[in-house]
């Protein structure tokens, strides 16, 4: 049996960049905290932490006094940081250059428009981390649209300046896109920015082919990964044997019988040696099986 890592699957350079940020801060022994799990991967959250790296949410930062606190790769809203001042606290910024481009952004098209005329819509997941910190470049202003559903939202009688989180489907944003158009009053009150990172769509070509040439796929991912959402629905359309697993310990060895290859992908926020200890196990339980 072929089994097989994709190449391409594994972490984008803004979670490099982030974790990369905290193992060098850990180093110097001094407490470190992270304001909400640094990439959406339940396994590499603990390999950190088994570091140092203390995990905590807003209501545990609003606590802290004179310390270090390590902004992952999705960013925060500008009120993060102003707290941060207030209490001392040294923010170890590891936004994502992506994201913080994007912020800036919105930001500058919330500032130069009035909010009587103008609407800044953001197409994201409701609630995410990244989604968040977009709002608050709007002080709250920004309308959030998962799907054609959320467009009632809208007042299409006034201006629309629209962005995207930066890790939806390009499919997706062309078809919200789309449908503005079909309801909006003047189309040239219509402006959207095609802000989706590039490196995290251009995998999908990339992890469809891999896919497709595999009789069983395991997709490596948390499931709180937005990105691991977005790539396994698209890897579903083209092979419906694959299988999502966050945990080694969630492998169905029943699943390997008569196959003769196996493909393991993942998401961006999936981390390489995690592939790479699912492969020896599947590997592993082939020469335990060979043997008897």
């Amino acid at each position: 049996m072929v089994v097989e890592i994709d190449s391409n699957s594994g972490f984008c350079f803004g979670v490099v960049k982030a974790i990369t940020k905290a193992e060098e801060e850990l180093t110097s022994g001094a407490p470190l905290y992270c304001l909400g799990d640094i990439v959406h991967n339940s396994m590499e959250v603990d390999r950190l932490s088994r570091k140092g790296l203390i995990t905590i949410d807003h209501e545990r930062f609003n606590a802290l006094r004179n310390t270090k606190v390590l902004l992952r790769a999705h960013g925060e809203p500008p009120e993060t940081y102003e707290l941060a001042r207030e209490k001392g606290i040294e923010i170890i910024d590891a936004t994502c250059p992506v994201v913080l481009n994007l912020q800036k952004n919105i930001k500058k098209a919330f500032d130069s428009s009035s909010i009587e005329d103008t609407q800044i819509v953001i197409y994201g997941k409701i609630g995410h981390a990244e989604v968040n910190g977009l709002v608050g470049q709007t002080n709250g202003h920004a309308i959030v649209v998962e799907n054609e559903g959320d467009l009632a939202k809208i007042d299409f009688s006034k201006k629309i300046k629209l962005f995207s989180q930066t890790t939806k489907s390009i499919d997706g944003f062309n078809d919200i896109v789309a449908k503005i158009k079909q309801k909006i009053t003047n189309c040239d009150n219509f402006e959207y920015n095609d802000t989706i990172c590039r490196q995290v769509a251009n995998r999908i070509p990339k992890i469809l082919s891999f896919v497709s040439k595999h009789e069983l796929v395991f997709f490596v991912s948390g499931k709180k990964s937005s990105n691991g959402k977005v790539l396994f629905d698209e890897c579903r359309k083209v092979n419906d044997r694959i299988f999502m697993i966050s945990d080694l310990d969630e492998l169905d060895f029943s699943l390997l019988e008569n196959i003769s290859s196996v493909g393991i992908c993942g998401a961006t926020s999936t981390p390489k040696w995690l592939m790479e200890d699912l492969k020896k196990k599947i590997e592993n339980y082939l020469s335990e099986s060979l043997a008897k």
